[in-house]
């Protein structure tokens, strides 16, 4: 069973998460971690920054990092489109845009509808995931932001 204090959980049987979408799959992030979802927007590039990382904004006066989730993945590089966003999340005193093909919906996840990753996940993928939510016939990957995070800083 997944550690639940590896994910923000807004009462004991549900977690409130944000649905955005990454190569045809679809990922989450509690929405306590998400500041706010921006429309893609101008980035200046940053010299000498890994190539993930897309550069700066500055949004209402701070100068926010912005990172590719599809190229932190390795899911390879995809045009932006009007269905692309900005993820602002914040953690640890750090706020960090993740830009995603799409921010789908707001859910309440049921915390028994949440399970560890599976073991055929590769070593790499497993260490930005916190598990797995099934939903109907949905299958949502809950995000590790720490370890998204983590390189970076």
């Amino acid at each position: 069973m997944i550690e639940m204090s590896e994910i923000l959980i807004d009462s004991p049987s549900q977690v409130k998460v944000i649905v955005f979408q990454l190569a045809d799959k679809e990922y989450a992030i509690p929405v306590g971690q998400v500041r706010s979802i921006e429309k893609m927007q101008h980035i200046t590039r940053v010299p000498k920054t890994k190539g993930f990382v897309k550069g700066v904004i500055n949004l209402r006066g701070v100068v926010t990092p912005i990172i590719d989730l599809n190229q932190r993945f390795n899911l390879g590089e995809t045009e932006y489109s009007e269905s692309t966003r900005i993820i602002i999340v914040a953690m640890d005193e750090m706020e960090v845009g993740f830009i995603v093909d799409a921010a789908n919906d707001v859910l309440d996840l049921p915390a028994d509808s949440i399970e560890p990753q599976p073991e055929v996940v590769g070593a790499l993928e497993a260490e930005y995931l916190s598990g797995v939510a099934k939903l109907d016939k949905r299958l949502l990957i809950l995000i590790k932001l720490e370890n998204v995070l983590n390189p970076i800083s």
